[in-house]
């Protein structure tokens, strides 16, 4: 059986879905791996590491693989190299990239999606999301150090004390962690809100102050993701956002909702409340965005305070990122294949909760069923 790894294509990608070590590891009498040449070199892995690692370094992987791993969702160019009856293991949007699910199914592509593997203890080591995640909280923080025209850590002087930057962190799942761990170390005073009690006691063991409201035990799903809120739970939030977001210095915002927009936690009206100088980082932007104002993709000047909507802010640590991508794919891999072979056991909880397409239909049944309520 032969694994393809492509160079990736989306703009701004400096990632690779597969290190050398990993791949070294990996390669068996029944199992090969073939690189295309430059994949990895955004990630500063040169194609000899490759060849060293055992992989054969070719011009196009989609010819002869029967598993072709990346990290975005193929494009229509892409998706045409793929050959029938291949399988394809990567990032896919499957609840918003429809016609990607569809054209995957109709061409019989078996499709294993990174995004949707359980989030339990046994598959922590292949869970692509809270590795990238935590890659982005970090960054994101460094991102705000870089744009605030302060220092974050309290100084003392000859010239005088100086303050440490205040920072709000909206959301305190992995990369809200992550963003608190970071600007503490950088020495700022940390504030965070998350809508899930559970995160009340994570976030005060990182030394942050948690901003405080009655929370509802029904605020996240049994795999612990955030769920919509009723109206009254959001004005009661948004009074409470609002004051907090007056006094800081930076705010990074994290809230994701699986599989929807990004909830809106910072109003047109609060970013005007901000202090002139302060600084958003945005990591819901590819969701849309938490800030009211973001544009995807872009840095903005609204009203004295730097909107930054950058996207894909891994990639801006695209080697310890690859690193752990590689990590996450491989245990990934090592759980389908069976002696060499590709397994499609559903009763397997990985394979069940990830496998979106397979024989020319979709059997991922949340998926199925989003899609089909659209066409109605």
């Amino acid at each position: 059986m032969i694994i393809g790894i492509p160079k990736e294509t989306l703009a701004g990608e400096n990632r690779v879905a597969m290190l050398p070590e990993e791949i070294k590891r990996l390669t068996s009498e029944q199992l090969s791996f073939v690189v295309e040449s430059g994949a990895g070199e955004g990630a500063h892995f040169k194609d000899d590491d490759y060849a060293n690692g055992g992989a054969e370094i070719v011009s196009d992987v989609y010819f002869n693989s029967d598993i072709i791993v990346r990290i975005n969702p193929p494009s229509n160019e892409e998706l045409d190299k793929l050959r029938e009856e291949s399988a394809l293991i990567s990032l896919l949007a499957p609840f918003t990239n429809h016609g990607l699910v569809k054209n995957l199914a109709q061409k019989n592509i078996s499709s294993f999606c990174l995004e949707l593997i359980p989030r339990t203890t046994y598959a922590q080591s292949m869970d692509v999301l809270s590795s990238q995640a935590t890659v982005a909280g970090y960054k994101a923080v460094l991102n705000a150090a870089e744009q605030l025209s302060k220092f974050f850590p309290m100084l003392m002087t000859p010239a005088g004390t100086i303050k440490p930057a205040k920072v709000l962190v909206l959301g305190a799942g992995v990369a809200g962690l992550q963003a608190i761990a970071t600007a503490s170390r950088l020495g700022a005073k940390v504030e965070a809100f998350d809508v899930r009690p559970a995160a009340r006691e994570q976030v005060e063991s990182l030394g942050a102050k948690f901003l405080y409201m009655d929370l509802d035990d029904s605020a996240e799903t049994e795999s612990g993701y955030a769920i919509e809120m009723d109206e009254e739970f959001i004005r009661k939030e948004m009074e409470l956002l609002h004051e907090a977001s007056k006094k800081v210095d930076a705010v990074i915002t994290t809230a994701l909702i699986f599989g929807k927009k990004a909830p809106i936690l910072l109003k047109d009206y609060m970013v005007n409340d901000m202090q002139s100088g302060s600084v958003i980082i945005d990591l819901a932007a590819e969701n849309g965005g938490n800030c009211e104002l973001t544009k995807p993709g872009e840095v903005i000047h609204h009203n004295g305070v730097i909107i930054d909507g950058r996207l894909n802010l891994s990639s801006q640590v695209s080697q310890h990122a690859s690193q752990m991508l590689s990590k996450n794919i491989a245990k990934l891999l090592t759980d389908l294949l069976k002696e060499g072979e590709l397994t499609f056991d559903t009763e397997n909880e990985i394979t069940k909760g990830c496998l979106v397409t397979h024989k020319g239909e979709i059997i991922h049944k949340m998926t199925k069923n989003i899609i089909e309520g659209e066409s109605k």
